[in-house]
């Protein structure tokens, strides 16, 4: 009886196994009616859909390179299609109005200062708002976060107003239309963001490897630069791309602040737009001739931002 039982046992198991390969090959031959070759109806929507993105990404640098290149009466005449005859002298007319070596030179002291300064004030800051548990680290932290949604419309007036009370007239010196006074002013609204993401950072960094430095001898000043920054690369370059890509773009605070006095890259651009008339096809090339620098730095930091903001996400 025993023997029976298991032979009869081992057919139910069988008959289960066979209807179980069978609804495979169903689900199979189902799936298999939905692919070709192993692509299915959702990848082709997908694929339309990133391309489609990908054209709308590009289309106003197409329109952009290809009115660069055009004159003024074949922009309105015909603006999305090729140039009949390539006007490069539109570039060197651009570049002449724009003095584009000037405002070049002045656009990059002026980024490569800030972003300098943004972060070295803002690693420091924190590196001690992090190693130092208490109340108040937390809520200079919070402000410091809460400081990043306020506008910059908002204190662009009295920002201008106290800045231009800040000068020593015997000394020459003054925050309004100088180098180093735009700088400190992008060290103010810089800092906020670049806190935010070296505290992040800075939390997934063991103690033990600070402890273990002081153990050696080193002071605080060697354990950040020589021992804690060499870590920080990730998010510096992150940091450091960012800023740029604001500081080197930005319009409005220079406007404010040097307008006049010195000559940015954005400012020189607003030479081209009149009150009564604007010349488009000098202002593509400028945009083309503006956009290029930090296109080439971007591209060439790009990899370690999501890098950096990953590994400051983990605590």
């Amino acid at each position: 009886m025993a023997q029976t039982n298991e032979a009869n046992m081992q057919k139910i198991g069988n008959y289960r196994q066979d209807i179980e390969i069978k609804k495979h090959v169903r689900r199979l031959g189902k799936s298999r009616l939905r692919t070709v070759n192993g692509y299915s109806w959702q990848t082709g929507v997908l694929e339309f859909l990133g391309i489609s993105m990908l054209i709308l990404y590009l289309l106003p640098f197409y329109l952009m390179v290809v009115n660069s290149l055009k004159t003024r009466r074949e922009i309105f005449d015909n603006t999305t299609g090729f140039p009949e005859v390539f006007a490069f002298e539109n570039y060197v007319q651009a570049m002449e109005r724009m003095g584009i070596f000037d405002a070049f030179s002045n656009s990059l002291i002026i980024t490569i200062g800030s972003v300098s300064l943004i972060i070295i004030v803002s690693s420091l800051a924190a590196w001690m708002l992090v190693r130092n548990q208490s109340k108040k680290s937390k809520i200079i932290f919070y402000i410091f976060v809460a400081a990043m949604i306020i506008p910059f419309q908002a204190v662009m007036l009295p920002l201008v107003k106290w800045m231009g009370m800040l000068k020593i007239d015997v000394l020459n010196f003054q925050m309004i239309g100088t180098h180093y006074g735009l700088m400190l002013m992008y060290l103010g609204f810089g800092t906020s963001m670049s806190i935010f993401l070296y505290h992040g950072f800075i939390k997934s960094i063991p103690i033990e490897i600070e402890e273990a430095a002081r153990i050696d001898g080193c002071n605080k000043w060697q354990t950040f630069w020589h021992i804690i920054f060499p870590i920080l690369k990730p998010i510096t370059v992150t940091v450091m791309v960012l800023n740029a890509i604001w500081i080197w773009n930005d319009f409005l605070l220079p406007f404010l602040t040097i307008g006049g006095k010195i000559n940015t890259i954005p400012l020189a651009m607003n030479n081209f737009f009149g009150a009564f008339t604007k010349q488009w096809e000098l202002a593509m090339a400028g945009l083309i001739l503006a956009i290029i620098p930090i296109m080439i730095f971007y591209f060439f930091m790009q990899k370690h931002i999501i890098k950096g903001i990953t590994q400051g996400a983990v605590k």
